[in-house]
């Protein structure tokens, strides 16, 4: 299991489109993701979950990636936090 911490660095934090990126590149990855504040995490695959964390700019999320592609899923969604989820800011 990998275990990460991400900070939510776009301007409107983790809104509809960017949620619904989250959800679609976590659904790629043969392995669970979770993620949220604080216990309990909440399933990174699910768009409704990711909505309601309501995280917005200078959130730190917690990842916890378990599974075959593990590494895999954790530097993608790395990435597409630091590419602001390819909204430029």
């Amino acid at each position: 299991m990998i275990r990460s911490k991400i900070l939510v660095i776009n301007k409107l934090g983790l809104h509809a489109r960017a949620a619904t990126k989250l959800a679609s590149t976590a659904g790629r990855y043969s392995c669970s993701i979770r993620t949220g504040t604080q216990e309990p995490l909440v399933d990174a695959k699910s768009i409704m979950s990711l909505m309601l964390l309501a995280a917005a700019q200078g959130t730190e999320l917690i990842f916890e990636f378990d599974g075959p592609e593990q590494e895999l899923a954790c530097q993608a969604i790395t990435d597409l936090f630091a590419d602001y989820f390819g909204e430029g800011e």
